[in-house]
């Protein structure tokens, strides 16, 4: 695959991350700590989204079988996008509306996550596996790098200029902000993703599996279970904090609206060196498994700090912390997409990224509801806000040594073979 096509996949993926990123790095601050509302209810609408991650494997599957238009992807990415931006547009309103009125607001936020949530998922297993319809197995690390860098730096400067923009706090501020990142994020979608699939696609092959069928391929393979629930531990332990670290900043550290946007620039920046340093330096040394160890094992040391800080009441180490979890962020996220796109069969390529799409999607969901609910419990229990976050921190890299041993079990090699036969297997229980 061409850099030029590699630059436009990632463009996409900026496309999504943009929309998202004043959501998880601005709004949660404001619902908890602004506007007062319970950490575990603002988690609870942000987790609304993953609910409807179980689509992704069907959502995938259909697109592998049926193009539209003589496109496979297109189609459904730009359906994704537009949805994603528009839900995500209006989730400030509905925050607002929920200060105002709360039982009226709270039903416009659900509706608003809602829609925000199925863009997302068509979105995201769409364009995913048009990444992996593009690009070749050797391709496929070089091409995830490039699309999670782009994306990256996207979110630095989202978390930045949003930052600058937030300095002094008013509502129509903040849904200006949200409008501002809407209309980016279409006009990057539509540079990025017009003209990139060749047309004239034709549907799938492979065999076409119903909702039963469909589950049982995935599930019926052992290794595709351990590396599901894989996936779960480390990206909810990794993800779960998107909720709670700026309203800990605010609550631990006196930090202002503008200091927290700006913790999302440094772990994104942090990030951003690893993804380098993986795909220049550590790729040529370290297996791909090697590799998502190295970046659990950092991500936990960070949590590790993040906690100590508001524990130990050391501010010096807040920001360290962070940095270093972003690192392994980046360093997990390469290696650990790597392996998921390798974790999958030609003629069902959608299906099995919708599958690990739904680890995912559950992963933040789950993430995000334990690390809300829990700081709300320890709090209340503790008598201290600080303790309840801290708690939470150190659960997550808890969350992480469980998810290295999981993965010494998982092998690539294994999970083809074992799939060759269950497909085979489905196959024939069709024909009877």
């Amino acid at each position: 695959m061409t850099v030029v096509k590699n630059i436009r996949l990632g463009l996409i993926h900026v496309a999504v991350a943009i929309s998202l990123v004043p959501i998880t790095g601005v709004l949660n601050r404001i619902m908890i700590h602004e506007l007062g509302i319970l950490a575990s209810l603002v988690a609870g609408l942000i987790i609304l989204p993953h609910l409807l991650a179980p689509l992704q494997p069907f959502l995938g599957q259909y697109s592998d079988h049926h193009p539209l238009f003589g496109y496979r992807r297109t189609p459904y990415i730009a359906l994704g996008l537009l949805l994603c931006v528009g839900g995500a547009v209006l989730t400030p309103m509905a925050a607002l509306a929920m200060d105002a009125n709360f039982w009226p607001g709270l039903a416009f936020a659900i509706v608003a996550f809602l829609i925000w949530g199925l863009g997302y998922n068509l979105s995201v297993v769409s364009y995913l596996s048009l990444a992996s319809d593009l690009s070749g197995e050797e391709q496929r690390s070089r091409t995830i790098a490039v699309m999670w860098f782009m994306m990256i730096m996207s979110v630095i400067g989202t978390a930045i200029l949003t930052g600058r923009a937030l300095e002094q706090y008013t509502p129509d501020g903040l849904v200006r902000v949200f409008m501002t990142c809407g209309a980016v994020s279409l006009v990057l979608g539509a540079i990025g993703l017009i003209g990139l699939e060749p047309r004239g696609a034709v549907a799938a092959t492979g065999a076409r599996h119903n909702a039963r069928e469909a589950v049982g391929a995935v599930l019926g393979n052992p290794q595709a279970q351990a590396f599901f629930v894989y996936l779960m531990l480390l990206l909810g332990a990794i993800l779960g904090q998107d909720v709670l670290l700026e309203p800990y900043g605010a609550q631990a550290f006196n930090m202002s609206v503008r200091e927290t946007t700006q913790l999302t620039a440094i772990w994104g920046s942090a990030t951003l060196l690893a993804l380098l340093l993986q795909g220049l330096v550590l790729s040529r040394f370290l297996s791909k498994k090697a590799g998502a160890t190295l970046g659990a094992a950092v991500a936990a040391t960070g949590f590790l700090l993040i906690g100590l800080s508001g524990l130990l009441g050391l501010s010096g180490l807040f920001v360290p912390g962070i940095a270093v979890l972003g690192f392994g962020t980046g360093i997990a996220t390469t290696t650990n997409l790597a392996m998921m796109l390798d974790m999958t069969t030609p003629a069902n390529v959608g299906l099995f990224i919708g599958a690990w799409g739904v680890a995912d999607a559950a992963a933040r969901g789950l993430g995000n509801l334990m690390a809300g609910v829990v700081r709300d419990v320890a709090s209340a229990t503790l008598g201290n806000p600080t303790g309840g976050y801290t708690t939470v921190f150190f659960l997550e890299g808890l969350m992480l040594c469980i998810a290295l041993v999981l993965l010494r079990r998982i092998d690539v090699s294994a999970f083809r073979g074992e799939q060759q036969s269950i497909t085979t297997l489905i196959a024939v229980a069709g024909d009877a």
